[in-house]
C-alpha cells in the first residue's frame, strides 16, 4: 500500500526505534498542555508511544488517544501506566471518539502526516465536534521554509560505516505542498526502505481550516515556553477554541 494511503505505515516502520530518535524533551509540552486541560478529559491524536500522554496521565488527567499504528501502541502499552489509557486504533483524521473533551492536541508536526488538504480539514472539523464549549485544540507544527525545498529532489548522506550506508532522498510536489521521503540503508542483509510522506501548510492555512470547522485562533507561540511568535519563527504552537 502507498505511503499516501496507509495512515499506520509510519508506525509500523519506525516504532521499534522511535523513542531512541531525536524526539524533543516532552516536559515543556506537558506543562503547557496541563495548564490548558482545565481538569480534562484530554485527547491526543496520534498518541504514539505515549511520550506526552503518559506524563499528563501521571498528573491525574484522564487521557484518551487515537493511534493508527498497533506497533506504536504496543510500545506505549509496555510502559508503566501505558495499559491504563484508552486508545482507539484508527485514522486520527476521523477522531472516532465521543467526547466531549476539554483539550485535544496534535504535537511534533503530526498534522502534516495527513497527506492531503481534505484530510487535514477533516481532522479540524472532527476535533471541533468532540470539544466541549470553550475547549481547546492545540497544534504544534513547523513553519515551512521554501528554501528547504528550492529543488524538486534532494539527496542526503545520513550515515556511512564499514558495514553499512544510509542515504535519504526527498521528492517535493510544491503545488500540492507535499513531499515523499525515502530512507535507504544498505548493509550485509540487503536493502532496507523506510518511506515517509507529509503535506505541510503555513499557519494562515491552518487558521482557515480551523475557522471553517468553527474554531478560532486564540493564542500562538513560537514554542512550548510561550515565546512570542514572529516572522522569524521556525515553528508554532497554535491554540484554537471551540465557539
Amino acid at each position: 500500500m502507498s505511503v499516501f494511503d496507509d495512515p499506520g505505515l509510519f508506525g509500523r516502520l519506525w516504532a521499534a526505534g522511535y523513542d531512541d530518535g531525536p524526539n524533543p524533551d516532552p516536559a515543556p509540552a506537558v506543562d503547557f498542555l496541563a495548564d490548558l486541560a482545565d481538569g480534562g478529559p484530554v485527547l491526543e491524536l496520534a498518541i504514539g508511544t505515549g511520550r506526552i500522554a503518559l506524563p499528563l496521565a501521571e498528573r491525574g488527567l484522564g487521557v484518551h488517544g487515537v493511534e493508527a499504528s498497533e506497533e506504536m501502541l504496543a510500545t506505549m502499552r509496555a510502559k508503566p501506566g501505558g495499559d491504563q489509557i484508552p486508545v482507539v486504533v484508527a485514522d486520527m483524521a476521523d477522531v472516532p471518539v465521543p467526547g466531549p473533551f476539554r483539550l485535544a492536541y496534535l504535537v511534533y508536526n503530526t498534522l502534516f502526516n495527513l497527506v492531503d488538504a481534505e484530510r487535514q480539514a477533516d481532522c479540524f472539523r472532527n476535533v471541533a465536534r468532540v470539544l466541549s464549549p470553550g475547549g481547546a485544540f492545540v497544534v504544534e507544527a513547523f513553519v515551512p521554509d521554501p528554501r528547504s525545498f528550492d529543488s524538486d529532489e534532494q539527496v542526503q548522506v545520513r550515515a556511512v560505516t564499514e558495514d553499512s550506508a544510509t542515504i535519504r532522498l526527498h521528492r517535493y510536489d510544491r503545488s500540492a505542498q507535499r513531499f515523499i521521503r525515502q530512507t535507504i540503508t544498505f548493509d550485509g542483509d540487503g536493502v532496507h526502505l523506510k518511506p515517509f510522506a507529509m503535506r505541510y501548510c503555513w499557519p494562515h492555512q491552518m487558521d482557515e481550516m480551523a475557522q471553517r470547522a468553527g474554531l478560532r485562533l486564540t493564542e500562538r507561540y513560537a514554542d512550548w515556553h510561550r515565546r512570542p511568535f514572529d516572522a522569524d519563527s521556525t515553528a508554532h504552537i497554535s491554540v484554537y477554541r471551540a465557539e
